[in-house]
């Protein structure tokens, strides 16, 4: 996992071939067949991708021990993250902004988030990427790095193709309001324990624990998202801003609570959003590999446990 890390932090995401690409492409096929306007044909989008994933991803367990085992692991945790590439566009909006060049931030905005980049003014694109950069700070690295801990290869890419599912069809619009349910619901299950981990961290490595602590306990809970609510209000706190407000999508307008209390976000601030997401992916995959060490020994020791409760 370490080693997928580095390898992802060196050199990002593949340019060309890359798996979830190839997984996106397949899945939109898989789609065309399965979808109907409901909930039942919708899970069996994900119950198919997830299902066949999971299962492949546990057959180069059985297949290469030893190191060729270690270099399948490093291979499908580094196509896995997307943490690298996250905070390279979010560098790139950033400076793009500082230059007063608002139509390259625009550019950019769809490779962070599906919002109308035409839509958003300097504070408005400033407010979408720091939330991306946050909500996937969970999403592209911890998500991965936690279920890679507790379940390995098929972990870690069964937690990337719920992820993409999520991505694909979880919206709340005409078409994948019932079809794209499971997928969301599915994701947010996945979730649960890495936007929890992501906001603890921030508190430890965010600068201003109690500030972030506040805003988390606070806040978080009126977001629509039981996760993204975690990680965008320990953002805020952390860095001492407001997010959430007026928010434009292609399937229309929401208006998100607010997250923190502070100014609106700008520049600097988009900055600083990057070097604490950089900094929470490192601390992540140090707790992570550390828990992945201790699972065996925890295991044999709660069936040890088990056995004399029984006996």
């Amino acid at each position: 996992m370490v080693v997928g890390f580095v390898a992802d932090e060196v050199f990002g995401d593949p340019t060309r071939g890359h798996p979830v690409a190839g997984f996106g492409l397949l899945t939109g096929a898989v789609e065309r067949h399965l979808y109907r306007d409901s909930r039942v044909a919708g899970a069996a989008l994900v119950g198919v991708m997830v299902g066949s994933t999971v299962v492949l991803a546990a057959l180069p367990g059985r297949r290469f021990p030893g190191l060729a085992g270690i270099a399948v692991t490093a291979a499908s945790t580094w196509v896995a993250l997307g943490g690298t590439s996250l905070c390279r566009v979010g560098d790139a909006v950033a400076e793009a902004l500082e230059a007063g060049d608002i139509a390259a931030a625009r550019a950019l905005i769809p490779s962070l988030c599906g919002r109308d980049p035409e839509s958003l003014d300097e504070a408005g694109l400033c407010r979408a990427a720091l939330e991306s950069i946050a909500e996937n700070t969970s999403d592209a690295t911890v998500g991965p790095l936690v279920w890679g801990a507790i379940a390995g290869v098929p972990g870690v890419l069964g937690y990337r193709a719920v992820n993409t599912l999520d991505a694909m069809v979880g919206y709340r619009n005409v078409r994948y309001r019932n079809f794209g349910w499971a997928a969301a619901r599915v994701d947010d299950v996945a979730n649960l324990l890495p936007a929890r981990l992501a906001g603890s961290i921030l508190v430890v490595v965010g600068g201003a624990p109690r500030r972030t602590i506040a805003a988390w306990r606070r806040d978080s809970a009126a977001h629509p998202s039981p996760n993204a609510g975690v990680v965008e209000a320990g953002f805020a706190g952390a860095l001492g801003v407001q997010l959430g407000g007026r928010t434009v999508y292609p399937h229309g307008v929401e208006v998100r609570p607010t997250l923190g209390s502070g100014p609106a976000p700008g520049p600097a601030d988009l900055g600083a959003a990057v070097a604490l997401s950089r900094r929470v992916q490192r601390a992540t995959v140090l707790v992570c590999a550390a828990a992945a060490v201790a699972r065996p020994g925890v295991v044999a020791a709660v069936r040890r446990l088990s056995r004399r409760i029984a006996g």
